[in-house]
């Protein structure tokens, strides 16, 4: 399943615990993440409107060491195929030329009014609301998303969190029927 490629938008890893998910089943290799500059300085300046209590500095490190972590997902320099898409959001075309630029199988939003089938299927391009991107994951490797959220609460510290909690932030996150058929798991 590693093969497949997604484009997480920048909704999807502004909440710690939904990122956090993501990237710990992107390194069980069950997808492959891909994201751009300019989608984690959306993620980070949204962090920051939501939590000016934060610090900056600290919010920087955790997207750069998404960089890091995941050599191969940041893609950029596809700016000149902006122009060619159109959507009603014209600030949401980075998305889909960075989808084209890496060879995505799909984009993974809680934003998928933005993205209108008309408007994404000359892309050859699935646009899945993080629930459902988690259900599939639920539904194909259960035991191991599961394994991932009793880590997860295992390495929580600021805040900690237990098993029962992860699936609550998730909800909160936009994956609530996820979250409930992960709470009867955990």
């Amino acid at each position: 399943m590693q093969s497949f490629t997604v484009v997480l938008d920048a909704n999807v890893i502004v909440p710690m615990v939904a990122t956090d998910v993501l990237l710990r089943l992107a390194e069980r290799e069950l997808y492959r993440p891909v994201w751009s500059h300019r989608i984690l300085a959306e993620a980070q300046c949204t962090v920051l409107k939501l939590h000016p209590d934060l610090d900056e500095t600290r919010i920087a490190r955790r997207f750069a060491a998404m960089n890091v972590a995941f050599e191969d997902a940041l893609v950029d320099g596809s700016e000149h195929l902006e122009t060619s898409i159109v959507l009603p959001d014209p600030d949401d075309r980075h998305v889909v030329a960075r989808a084209v630029a890496a060879g995505a199988d799909a984009i993974i939003t809680n934003n998928v009014a933005d993205f209108p089938a008309t408007a994404i299927a000359p892309f050859n391009l699935e646009i899945i609301r993080l629930d459902d991107f988690l259900l599939d994951l639920i539904d194909h490797v259960p035991e191991e998303v599961v394994v991932v959220i009793r880590e997860l609460a295992r390495d929580a510290a600021h805040p900690p969190l237990t098993s029962s909690e992860v699936p609550k932030n998730l909800a909160a996150a936009g994956a609530p029927d996820a979250a409930r058929q992960l709470a009867a798991l955990v």
